[in-house]
């Protein structure tokens, strides 16, 4: 559901004019691609820009398992060495403040608990400088670089007891997947070159969510403080009333510096001292992020005129101006921004940015992009004023295949909205011929469907389809007003936005109207419920992944919660409210649906629980519908190993190309 499950958009080789190239000698993108594709993250700039280190992961489809490697670019020559092996859990790459050592997050091979461990940059083996029972989440070096400030789990009170089988818990704000109470995180410090750590927070309250939601960790430019994002409890439903606060490296009471709910990733301006957080614009959950700061007291939304979501921002040097990131439109886009003024977008060409920017102290940035032609890489960028250089070459193989470009689309939808969307080609597309499509729907909502690459889109465009990927009220990419649309209007307002596109998709001429098919996942699927039964003689089939059906059962059994009650205004098991759950949801709409549909989850989905699909399954079958369901032994929102998503994208592709082409 929130979950942002994006579906990154594989282009085709076709030209401006839509005519193929010559590709005969070149086969399209396969399942077994999948597994030779390299994932880039956690790019972080040194110091003086003049290094890149990042993380790599590798597909082992023997041990079904990701083999991640810390590697380093050198900007000058654009050499790259590797400087981990055999590690696993890699993740948090962090330069010391004089770039003279690196440190990161890894599993420590006799504990298995992830630890903190230090590489020095001059020779020599990384260093393991924590020893939590629990393992380490997230960490952050102090300005002089003496210190380490990390998040741990707290450990279990009673063992024994819980050992015994004395483990009944009480039922609060948890999720139904939950089988032991869970223990808070809480801040812990500790020298960088080893030693004893010491904890510095307690209590009930907690700095990282059951679902993993927390902020980074921020210094005072003193050294003398913690800020960090505060949140009530454990549970993810609560999560939404977060709040910054602060506490002394030397221990005492928690202060709170932002009260206004939803605030977190708090950082300061390198050299002017000035705050900046994130906190959905307004306070209002149903816009998009903003970025606050904190200017002698004045807190003003700097990114007002941005009017728009913002998934991430970064400090530039001096502390005056920020680079963010999000998208725009059919694109992920940074943008410079000044604390006070309007903010420019940077020149990115080709390159879809996607993720957190790195900056060096003089400037030099560093980020993951792709285009539509081509996967992931590291690029980097002089200043902001410069075009971006591509530092790796990781995915080469992929442009030794036959990848087309998608075009973004836009049309005007209902209630005057400007709307768009990512049209893919077949991968043999003749021009004046008609062919099917088949619709993959972005999930969150709060998601956006872009002109990236993706092996989704890539498979099913190999098979013969157009691949449209329409986006929709409460997607993130064309501003609050668009993204707010979505409040008590889940499902009626988004279905008729997606018919108004897949209407500009068929007004193209190049679509055989009696072949189309509609796939999502998580709120895609939701998507996917709802047009197969509110337009069941437009679909040939339909593949509903993780698809919450139920508005009523999500808020009760899911981790949302709260969450969900801001698409609503209020409790299903309120008298007020009792209708709007209802009517929005899918499931009312069953005994509608015609189309052949394949159902997929993971069981133990505490985002989207499994239950959604066992509903649906059940409704569809005993009404006549031809329907299959699979689910995977995972507890996850999606399938994330090699193995299983491979599964998934060939049942996927499969029932299209059957009950479709």
């Amino acid at each position: 559901m929130k979950f942002i499950f994006r579906f990154l958009v594989l282009l085709l080789l076709v030209s401006t004019t839509g005519i193929v190239l010559a590709q005969s000698e070149k086969r399209p993108f396969q399942l077994t691609d999948l597994r030779k594709l390299v994932n880039v993250y956690d790019p972080q700039v040194s110091p003086d820009g003049g290094r890149v280190a990042f993380i790599l992961s590798r597909a082992d489809w023997e041990k079904d398992k990701r083999i991640p490697e810390i590697e380093l670019v050198d900007v000058a020559t654009r050499s790259v060495r590797s400087l981990t092996y055999n590690r696993e859990g890699i993740s948090n790459l962090q330069w010391s403040p004089d770039g003279n050592r690196l440190g990161f997050i890894a599993e420590d091979p006799e504990s298995k608990k992830p630890q903190i461990f230090v590489m020095p940059m001059n020779g020599g083996d990384p260093v393991r400088i924590t020893d939590s029972k629990t393992g380490v989440e997230e960490f952050s070096w102090s300005p002089d670089g003496k210190q380490v400030a990390f998040v741990a789990q707290d450990t279990i009170p009673n063992p024994e007891a819980i050992k015994h089988h004395e483990d009944a818990f009480r039922v609060t704000d948890n999720n139904y997947t939950v089988r032991a109470p869970l223990q808070p995180w809480h801040i812990w410090i500790v020298p960088s070159d080893t030693g004893k750590a010491r904890q510095l927070t307690e209590g009930t309250w907690s700095l990282r969510s059951d679902q993993g939601t927390m902020s980074p960790l921020a210094w005072t430019p003193d050294g003398k403080a913690i800020l960090f994002q505060k949140l009530p409890d454990v549970w993810e439903g609560n999560a939404w009333h977060c709040i910054i606060a602060e506490v002394d490296t030397n221990g005492g009471d928690i202060r709170t510096i932002v009260n206004g709910q939803g605030s977190g990733t708090p950082d300061y301006g390198p050299g002017s001292g000035i705050l900046a957080f994130m906190r959905p614009r307004n306070g209002d959950q149903n816009n998009g992020n903003a970025v606050y700061v904190d200017i002698d007291g004045k807190i003003t939304d700097a990114t007002h005129e941005l009017d728009r979501n913002i998934n991430n921002y970064t400090w530039l040097p001096g502390g005056k101006a920020l680079l963010l990131s999000g998208e725009k439109g059919t694109k992920g886009v940074i943008w410079y921004q000044p604390v006070n003024g309007a903010a420019r977008e940077l020149n990115l060409g080709d390159v879809d940015a996607g993720g957190k920017v790195s900056v060096s102290n003089n400037g030099v940035l560093a980020f993951v992009g792709s285009t539509p032609t081509h996967p992931s890489e590291l690029y980097m960028m002089k200043s902001t004023g410069s075009l971006p250089e591509r530092l790796t070459d990781l995915n080469a193989f992929v442009d030794t295949l036959a990848i087309s470009r998608t075009e973004g689309i836009d049309w005007k939808g209902p209630n005057n909205f400007d709307e768009d969307g990512a049209l893919t080609y077949p991968v043999a597309y003749k021009v004046g011929e008609k062919y099917p499509l088949v619709l993959v729907i972005h999930g969150g909502p709060e998601g956006a469907s872009t002109v990236r690459f993706s092996p989704l889109v890539q498979l099913l465009a190999a098979q013969g389809f157009f691949v449209f990927q329409p986006n929709y009220r409460g997607s993130t990419n064309l501003g609050d007003a668009y993204q707010h649309a979505i409040f008590r209007d889940t499902g009626e307002g988004p279905g008729k936005d997606v018919m108004a596109g897949l209407a500009k998709v068929e007004a193209t001429g190049m679509i055989d109207t009696s072949r189309i098919g509609i796939t999502g996942w998580s709120y895609g699927g939701y998507m996917t419920s709802w047009l197969n039964g509110c337009y069941p003689d437009k679909w040939k089939a339909a593949v509903e992944g993780a698809a919450l059906n139920d508005w009523v059962m999500d808020y009760t059994i899911a981790y949302y919660q709260t969450g969900d009650i801001y698409f609503f205004g209020g409790s299903p098991w309120v008298k007020k409210y009792w209708d709007i759950w209802r009517d929005q949801s899918p499931i009312i709409f069953a005994d509608k649906v015609k189309a052949p549909t394949l159902i997929m989850g993971d069981a133990g989905d505490g985002n989207v629980p499994i239950v959604n699909s066992y509903e649906m399954y059940h409704a569809l079958r005993d009404n006549g519908v031809h329907t299959e369901f699979y689910t995977y032994p995972a507890d996850t929102h999606f399938p994330g190993d090699i193995v299983r998503t491979t599964d998934v994208y060939r049942r996927w592709v499969d029932w299209m190309v059957k009950y479709v082409k």
